[in-house]
């Protein structure tokens, strides 16, 4: 079981940055896919990028180019790095476990963290 935790959110100007950081508090995460998938209160979890063990990985169309994930798996933790944000990206971020880069079955996400809220103003 691999518990993780995740950081850095917070309020932020639209065109503005954050770096959210996932970090595995038990367990490792080093061969699986790591996903970060985000949910509007009130509206369902959407998939926003994802990376596979070797380095692939997967973004929602809507943050392409301006989000960009990667993992160490050396600190067995993953950074979502978030420049341009916008109005839209404001939602609570969670990070959890997945099947592989690019498949968005949310169900299918497991080790789900606590969250961290990302407001865009």
């Amino acid at each position: 079981h691999v518990q993780l935790v995740e950081s850095g959110g917070g309020a932020v100007q639209a065109g503005g940055s954050l770096t959210l950081s996932c970090a595995a508090r038990t367990g490792t995460f080093r061969s699986a896919c790591m996903g970060w998938i985000r949910q509007v209160s009130g509206q369902e979890r959407e998939g926003v990028a994802s990376i596979d063990a070797d380095g692939e990985t997967s973004y929602a169309d809507s943050v392409k180019g301006r989000f960009t994930i990667s993992r160490d798996s050396a600190k067995n933790t993953s950074y979502l790095q978030m420049i341009n944000l916008k109005l839209d990206d404001t939602a609570m971020y969670y990070c959890a476990t997945g099947p592989r880069a690019g498949d968005w079955t949310i169900p299918n996400y497991q080790n789900w963290g606590q969250g961290t809220q990302v407001t865009v103003s």
